[in-house]
């Protein structure tokens, strides 16, 4: 692109212009992600070759990084991760060892766990034009991700999640990051994956609590987005909890979709704005985790956000009453906590309003519901309305 010059003076050179990148985000669903069918590669293989399609030949490295709950769960998952890779032909990349990392929120508390996956790339000689597949829930995969958008300024990464919310949320992202000094992800970069693997087969081994945590993400999307999937929510929410898999599957994928068609088509993918409506509930979530020492799960910790959020709209009169009192009875016919004693501590709770404010950066705005499927950018509530609404999620 030719940048022409400006020139006020003799002395004065300013040179404008814009950068403009396209990344191509790659999300697949599938069942049996390392399984070969009649003769045609598995759907990691053919992942992977289409995510290096353009790199004539060259043939890198992958770097598999497991969850260690995943690891214990599912023995067999890393040798049938390399001989996927082995049957999908010679252009696959040389699967390296795998190195097993802790699981939860640990893995992006703990400096360590970065730290031993970027030691595990440099050893591995792992080049640019070579892959990180990350395999494990939301948190294992923000702090490998860092890890790969961080090393050589970026390796590719393939995300494989394995956890309920990670496939119906955090691996549609293009959020990368780890924690510092008990604030939430205040490291971090923004790095399209180049190829998101999700397995339904994969949750299977999950134990409950963590299964139903993530369908709070299909709670908060629906009601910011989509009317239809709140009730299909409400309609399947006893099966979803016996761990029905058809009624399970297509909360997951409806999910998925409003969130990475957000991504592509919201129009600020990278958050140089000063709101994220994705985010209803998570400000008091995010706070709520560090309170509680993690003891919480993140979904289990948004779950009690969009209660307080609702009651919060309700309150402001920008959501009706009855609407409100539906979010949290959605979210308690999941199986989902709305309260949490944490609340009470409302001065150290109201501090998470100004974190998210410094993460978001300016004026931050919340996204509040006004009414099911639909929500706006709101201004933070003050802290006796925060207050108000506590007292009357403790009665509700």
């Amino acid at each position: 692109m030719r940048i022409p010059p400006t020139i006020a003076s003799a002395n004065d050179l300013r040179l404008d212009g814009t950068v403009r990148v396209s990344f191509a985000h790659r999300v697949r669903f599938v069942r049996g992600a390392m399984r070969s069918v009649d003769g045609r590669p598995s759907p990691l293989a053919a992942a992977i070759a289409e995510a290096t399609a353009d790199d004539g030949g060259f043939r890198g490295r992958l770097l598999p990084v497991l969850d260690s709950n995943l690891a214990r769960a599912q023995p067999a998952l890393e040798p049938s991760i390399a001989d996927a890779l082995r049957a999908g032909g010679a252009a696959m990349p040389e699967v390296l060892p795998a190195l097993v990392v802790p699981g939860g929120e640990r893995a992006k508390n703990d400096p360590a766990v970065l730290e031993a996956i970027l030691d595990a790339l440099d050893r591995g000689r792992v080049c640019r034009r070579s892959i990180l597949l990350a395999a494990g829930g939301g948190a294992v995969l923000d702090v490998a991700g860092f890890a790969s958008a961080t090393f050589h300024r970026g390796v590719r990464l393939v995300r494989l999640p394995t956890t309920t919310l990670a496939q119906d949320d955090a691996a549609m992202g293009v959020k990368n990051g780890v924690n510092r000094g008990g604030k939430k992800n205040l490291l971090g970069a923004f790095a399209v994956p180049s190829a998101v693997l999700c397995d339904l087969e994969l949750l299977r081994t999950l134990p409950d609590r963590e299964f139903l945590a993530g369908f709070s993400e299909a709670v908060k999307i629906a009601v910011i987005r989509d009317a239809a999937l709140l009730d299909r929510i409400e309609r399947d929410a006893a099966a979803i909890r016996a761990r029905d898999e058809a009624a399970a599957e297509w909360v997951i994928r409806r999910c998925a979709e409003l969130h990475l068609r957000h991504i592509l088509e919201g129009g600020d993918p990278f958050e140089t704005g000063t709101a994220r409506p994705l985010d209803f509930g998570h400000w008091s979530a995010h706070r709520l985790e560090s309170m509680t020492g993690h003891r919480v799960l993140h979904g289990e910790a948004v779950a009690v956000g969009i209660a307080l959020d609702a009651t919060i709209a309700a309150l402001e009169s920008r959501l009706d009453r009855a609407s409100a009192r539906r979010i949290i009875l959605a979210l308690r016919a999941l199986g989902l906590p709305t309260w949490l004693d944490a609340l009470r501590e409302v001065t150290d709770l109201l501090a998470g309003l100004e974190e998210f404010r410094e993460h978001l950066g300016g004026a931050a705005s919340l996204a509040m519901p006004t009414r099911i499927g639909a929500s706006t950018d709101a201004p933070p509530p003050s802290a006796e309305l925060v207050r108000r609404a506590i007292d009357e999620l403790a009665r509700s």
